[in-house]
């Protein structure tokens, strides 16, 4: 990292990020201790060595977004930040948008606008079970893209007329994703 895109040693976050591993190029070593998400961020690559950081695990959502990534840099941390801040704060919600934007839809972390994110459309389902939550959203978005048709179910007293629901969601009509975070299950679904 030059000096030119390292931030300034005042850069701070609004949110909790969760902490860090690092590896520091000068000494060849991993970074001995966990850092905070503002640690990595005010990380002075002149005095302290070159480094790379990755979070450690600890914040599930933090975990979700980067899984793909195998370093993250500061300034990716600050636009998180900002990210966040401007959709309003950090609720599972707000990361699991950011996480389909970066990772599914293939958007810059770094570039990412609030319109952008709100564009993509996702709906998240929350729930202590996939089964459960799988359900609960197939019959809601049934109701919500083919209202005449749920009607017609709905009011059906036809024994056989049944509604399979993880055919209806994983039909090619959706994106489909099942998320597991702490001690929740979320299922994320975007039209296509």
């Amino acid at each position: 990292m030059n000096h030119l895109t390292q931030p300034h040693p005042t850069d701070s976050l609004h949110f909790e990020l969760g902490s860090f591993e690092g590896f520091n190029f000068r000494t060849q070593s991993a970074i001995e201790h966990l850092l905070t998400a503002a640690e990595v961020v005010n990380w002075d690559h002149d005095r302290q060595g070159e480094a790379e950081f990755w979070p450690s695990g600890d914040h599930p959502a933090v975990a979700l977004l980067l899984q793909h990534r195998n370093v993250i840099t500061a300034s990716e941390l600050l636009a998180l930040d900002r990210l966040l801040q401007e959709l309003g704060g950090d609720s599972t919600d707000c990361f699991l948008q950011i996480h389909y934007a970066v990772n599914v839809c293939g958007a810059e972390l770094g570039s990412l606008s609030r319109d952008e994110v709100e564009d993509n459309f996702l709906q998240v389902f929350y729930g202590s079970s996939f089964l459960d939550v799988r359900r609960a959203a197939a019959y809601e978005l049934f109701e919500l893209y083919y209202p005449d048709e749920y009607a017609v179910w709905e009011k059906s007293t036809c024994d056989g007329l049944i509604f399979d629901h993880d055919r209806f969601l994983d039909s090619p009509s959706f994106f489909v994703e099942e998320v597991r975070l702490a001690d929740q299950v979320a299922l994320l679904v975007a039209a296509r």
